[in-house]
């Protein structure tokens, strides 16, 4: 099970969240998610577990504990919905783009 680890301490790595939950059962994967640009922490990851039943217990045992100076959520991460919606940027508009030849969008 995929748990969703928030509110984490920017300083948190990857080793610090698979030792702290490592403390409940045996971690399969963890990892900070971290800005692309800075490379700094978001101040999320997400932790797997191998075992359902550890990783339940992870929530009950961390979720609103202290993680440094932070108080952290835990819970069982959702899956992304389809398309991953958001602002994805780049493109061109009618302010000096390509689409003021009356090209609205579209792939080339």
């Amino acid at each position: 099970m995929r748990l969703y680890v928030g509110g984490l301490p920017y300083q948190t790595d990857e080793q610090e969240l698979r030792d702290v939950f490592g403390q409940i059962g045996n971690v399969t994967f963890a990892t900070v998610i971290t800005d692309r640009e800075t490379g700094r922490s978001k101040g999320f990851g997400f932790v797997e577990f191998e075992d359902d039943d550890q990783a339940r217990a992870a929530i009950d045992q961390l979720n609103g504990s202290m993680l440094g100076n932070r108080t952290i959520t835990v819970n069982e991460a959702r899956e992304r919905p389809a398309g991953g919606g958001g602002n994805r940027g780049g493109g061109y508009n009618d302010r000096g783009g390509r689409d003021q030849g009356g090209y609205r969008g579209g792939r080339y």
